[in-house]
């Protein structure tokens, strides 16, 4: 009887902390003031215009890059294990391994780097 009445405390003091938490979340909300933007002017707004523009020109070369790439290495996998099957000694497996890694390093090379989203002035 007495854990019984432990339990049916604790229960009740848990559901009352749960309580307090969610109301003290509620008031301690976000109330930072709202900053309106300010109208572009003709020359931002250009400007701006040309920058997402190069943006996404950038965005679609890196993701034309990457595709290239994969068949790439696709390529250098398929060369790699047909030079593994045909390897006898294992400096030769080690050769044709370090060649993939080489081959592997030069594709990774040709990707551009992801390009930086424009900021609005």
């Amino acid at each position: 009887m007495n854990t019984f009445k432990r339990g049916i405390t604790a229960l009740t003091v848990a559901g009352a902390m749960s309580l307090v938490g969610v109301s003290g979340a509620v008031a301690a909300e976000n109330t930072t003031p709202v900053v309106k933007k300010a109208p572009l002017t003709a020359e931002q707004r250009a400007s701006f215009a040309a920058a997402k523009t190069a943006f996404h020109n950038a965005q679609a070369a890196r993701q034309s890059a990457i595709a290239a790439a994969k068949a790439a290495r696709a390529t250098a996998v398929t060369v790699r294990d047909a030079a593994l099957a045909a390897a006898t000694t294992p400096a030769a497996k080690k050769a044709a391994r370090d060649a993939f890694k080489a081959s592997v390093a030069s594709i990774k090379a040709t990707v551009p780097v992801k390009p930086v989203k424009p900021v609005r002035p």
